[in-house]
């Protein structure tokens, strides 16, 4: 194997699947990159048995032949090159890179021993343009269950078409949030439902902002979605991933349709009051009170500790309904509001008891639900 291309080409590639490749263990070969050259080009790969990502680089190829170097050394070593053009040759189990003056020699292991890539099964395919996607799954991922007792709860619910409205709605929860937002396509589709790892969702985020910081001017990603199976494609990589076996939890009837009290408040304003409060929260509990008052139009955030002593302040909020208070754990609320899109926010709730409502003023596509903290 021997081939000539641009540094920048291959570090962006280098990037692009270095990210899965794990840490070397109980098998080696998973912390490496799969370089195949064939006339058309070069491919490298990496899998972790449950995501595996290729993409392509564009070089001048003498020689095809295919070898797995460690990822981590090559991505560090190219990174520190000067010169612009890389010539990489596999001599025996080595891979000699040269660049410039700069010369290094990379043991790897025979391709042979590389896991086999699965077939990709292109069953429903759907078109999404790729700030939004990465927008969804940044706004829902967070909240999925970070432990797999329920396998279901830790990945991202994906349902296309499967409500009245015309597009996919994301959504996660871990029993004590949940977070939903609803993408609107262009596209007709089928009704699918299926359940993404979290792990993929967060690789998918950062693909998709590495590429878009680096200027992919492909606007859409292309997803086809299968019993078991997930493929991405963007720009000159493509993704595939497991998907979680199970159905997801009917999670719809959770969420409130009317409310006893609603109030608009100030993001920066309530995000400095939670912070605040937290500081006097019992350690494991962090429980903060939250009470609407429609007669002061104020919303007021409580929080005390018999071992650092207590906290109040009053917010001015504009309040229809009636006069209500909750407890909840700070952490949860704070992570949901650091997803709005818009300073406004609605805290909307029923009662101690029942689930409350933040979502963005005048936002219709993303939704966070807290559960009450039990006094």
């Amino acid at each position: 194997m021997k081939f000539i291309c641009t540094k920048e080409n291959l570090i962006h590639a280098l990037q692009i699947v270095s990210g899965i490749a794990s840490k070397p263990g109980h098998l080696p070969i998973l912390a490496h990159i799969l370089i195949q050259a064939t006339e058309s080009g070069v491919t490298l790969t990496t899998t972790n048995l449950e995501i595996s990502i290729k993409t392509h680089i564009r070089a001048k190829v003498e020689k095809s032949g295919s070898f797995t170097v460690p990822a981590k050394m090559i991505t560090d070593y190219v990174n520190l090159l000067l010169d612009d053009q890389v010539e990489i040759t596999q001599e025996g189990m080595e891979l000699l890179i040269k660049s410039g003056n700069a010369s290094t020699k990379i043991k790897g292991i025979p391709d042979d021993e590389y896991p086999v890539i699965p077939e990709i099964v292109e069953q429903s395919g759907y078109v999404i343009p790729a700030i939004e996607l990465k927008k969804a799954l940044s706004k829902v991922v967070f909240a999925a269950a970070k432990n797999e007792i329920r396998p279901e709860l830790s990945g991202v619910y994906c349902g296309f078409f499967v409500r009245e409205k015309k597009g996919v709605y994301f959504a996660t929860t871990d029993s004590y949030r949940l977070s939903e937002y609803y993408l609107p396509l262009e596209q007709t589709g089928e009704e699918y439902e299926s359940i993404l790892p979290a792990k993929t969702a967060y690789e998918v985020v950062r693909l998709l902002t590495h590429s878009l910081s680096k200027g992919e001017k492909e606007q859409n990603v292309r997803l086809w979605v299968s019993e078991g199976q997930l493929v991405v494609r963007y720009g000159q990589y493509e993704l595939i991933s497991r998907m979680i076996d199970g159905s997801y939890p009917d999670y719809t009837q959770i969420i409130p349709t009317t409310f006893n009290t609603s109030a608009q408040v100030s993001g920066a304003v309530l995000k400095s009051s939670i912070k605040q409060a937290s500081l006097f929260v019992t350690s494991g509990v962090n429980a903060v009170s939250f009470k609407v008052d429609p007669v002061a139009g104020s919303l007021s955030v409580s929080s005390m500790s018999s071992q650092a002593g207590e906290h109040e302040s009053q917010i001015d909020v504009q309040v229809t309904g009636d006069e209500n208070s909750i407890l909840l754990n700070y952490r949860y609320v704070l992570e949901g509001m650091q997803h709005m899109d818009t300073d406004e926010i609605m805290f909307e709730m029923n009662s101690a008891d029942s689930p409350c409502v933040f979502r963005p003023k005048d936002g219709e596509a993303y939704l966070y639900i807290v559960m009450p903290v039990r006094q």
